[in-house]
């Protein structure tokens, strides 16, 4: 496995996949073609089919200012190792491509190239999957932080809090600023409203308010465009950084315990990134939720006091009750049902977690299997249900609002 540093990215919302990943690539092709101004970027699979919707377009023309960009989408065809691919060509004055490359979005802000531009990354961890590292902890007597940290650089824990800063400034923003979001849709912001209503509760509800309102506030910043954490995507920014604040703020949970549960959230999505996908285009919205809620179920855990097994069926109880979970974002905006959902799954995170912690850690479904089923159950799912916008909620709201 690589770096968790890849689980985390900061970045400017609305998708990982299709801003975050689509800037990166436009800038390197454009620094790698100095000289020429004119550029034809096609668009394949999901970033055709959303990618006004997820601001890819923009994002693109961010990443190469003042040059001629001409566009063609196709939403039908599909580039053959990854549903998110682009071709960039550079043209020269006698309309002549001197350059092309081919370059995929493979989720979290990743591109992937296949060694043309992009080096191959070096892996640093000798294990693969969470059984061989809770065998391997249990054996040295150390917990998934400390794994981490035995094999990362130096860096990391410096990389880290600059991780947890920006989550919680995301947050901060997201709680003051109102208004609508950008697109077609007209969603006003909640987070702010959320958060005074919670502060005249009592008990168990002002306690589930604060913490939707902590998970709205980062989701509704990535909605209109603004700086986030990928944990593990833009689209599922909301759920880790809800769950890490409310400990902090509402629990007292110091920031070196805060920055370790980091850590293992990072380890935790790593692993699922290794051995199925984050990617919504690639699996659907369990890849992106699902891996979001069982990285804070993980991060919570662990917080809280648990065990390897209690963080590992933790984990493994915010995969498994994800799995199947369709993308299907209306118009192609990041906003419904994502946002909603971000803050759902954060309310689950703090569930598993307890509920893992009230066990002695044993149970039936392993964490590797959860991770295993949810990449097979990516495979089978249509892709009409895959970030396209063509299945599912999107379908019919559309269809709905044509005959209206």
């Amino acid at each position: 496995m690589f770096s968790i540093k890849e689980v985390f990215k900061i970045g400017y919302g609305p998708s990982s996949s299709h801003t975050i990943a689509p800037f990166r690539a436009a800038e390197i092709f454009y620094k790698k073609n100095r000289d020429i101004k004119k550029f034809k970027v096609s668009l394949f699979g999901s970033l055709a089919a959303t990618g006004i919707g997820h601001g890819t377009l923009y994002a693109i023309q961010n990443g190469m200012p003042n040059a001629d960009i001409s566009f063609n989408v196709y939403p039908d065809k599909f580039l053959p190792k990854h549903p998110n691919g682009m071709i960039f060509e550079a043209i020269d004055s006698t309309e002549n491509i001197i350059d092309k490359w081919e370059v995929y979005s493979v989720g979290g802000g990743e591109l992937q190239d296949f060694g043309v531009i992009i080096p191959e990354k070096k892996e640093i961890y000798p294990h693969q999957y969470l059984s061989e590292i809770l065998q391997y902890c249990f054996s040295e007597g150390i917990t998934l932080w400390e794994y981490v940290e035995k094999y990362e650089d130096s860096t990391i824990w410096s990389y880290l809090d600059s991780i947890w800063k920006t989550m919680k400034e995301s947050i901060r923003a997201g709680l003051e600023n109102e208004g609508v979001l950008p697109g077609p849709l007209k969603i006003g912001r909640k987070a702010s409203s959320y958060i005074a209503k919670s502060k005249n509760s009592r008990g168990l509800i002002g306690e589930m308010g604060t913490l939707f309102s902590y998970a709205l506030a980062v989701s509704e910043e990535n909605a209109a465009g603004r700086k986030v954490v990928t944990s593990p995507t833009c689209g599922s920014s909301g759920v880790l950084p809800a769950i890490l604040y409310f400990l902090d703020v509402d629990q007292k949970v110091t920031t070196t315990k805060i920055v370790r549960g980091l850590a293992t959230a990072g380890l935790i999505g790593n692993i699922i990134k290794t051995n199925a996908s984050i990617s919504g285009a690639e699996v659907g919205c369990q890849g992106e939720i699902g891996s979001a809620c069982s990285m804070a179920s993980a991060a919570c855990a662990q917080i809280m006091g648990g065990t390897p097994f209690q963080i590992e069926y933790a984990a493994e109880m915010g995969l498994e009750h994800h799995l199947g979970l369709t993308c299907d974002p209306i118009y192609g905006y990041v906003q419904i049902p994502c946002i909603e959902r971000n803050a759902i799954a954060a309310s689950k995170s703090l569930d598993c977690a307890v509920y893992a912690l009230f066990s002695d850690g044993k149970h039936k479904i392993p964490f590797d299997m959860a991770v295993k089923t949810m990449g097979e159950t990516g495979k089978d799912l249509q892709s009409s249900y895959k970030e396209t916008g063509w299945g599912g909620l999107a379908r019919y709201f559309r269809e709905s609002n044509d005959n209206s």
